[in-house]
């Protein structure tokens, strides 16, 4: 199955393929494994420690200053 017809998507993994943003592009940028972002993107119940929170929120409000942690994290 490919990754963008996954309907188990997350809310965030759903938001990168909405905007046309790659994972491996966003771990670049956010200075978060490949592998976690894979995690985050794919894994619905995944909570991210606060250090990759603030990495990953750091790098969504560089795109899209509208979107708070709660948009993607049941936290």
């Amino acid at each position: 199955m490919f990754w963008w017809k996954n309907p188990k998507r997350s809310k965030f993994g759903k938001w990168l393929d909405k905007n046309g943003i790659q994972q491996t592009d966003f771990a670049m940028k956010s200075s978060v494994s490949r592998r976690t972002i894979w995690t985050i993107c794919n894994d619905k119940n995944y909570i991210p420690s606060a250090a990759i929170l603030k990495k990953v929120m750091d790098t969504v409000k560089g795109i899209d200053s509208s979107k708070q942690s709660k948009d993607f994290f049941d936290i």
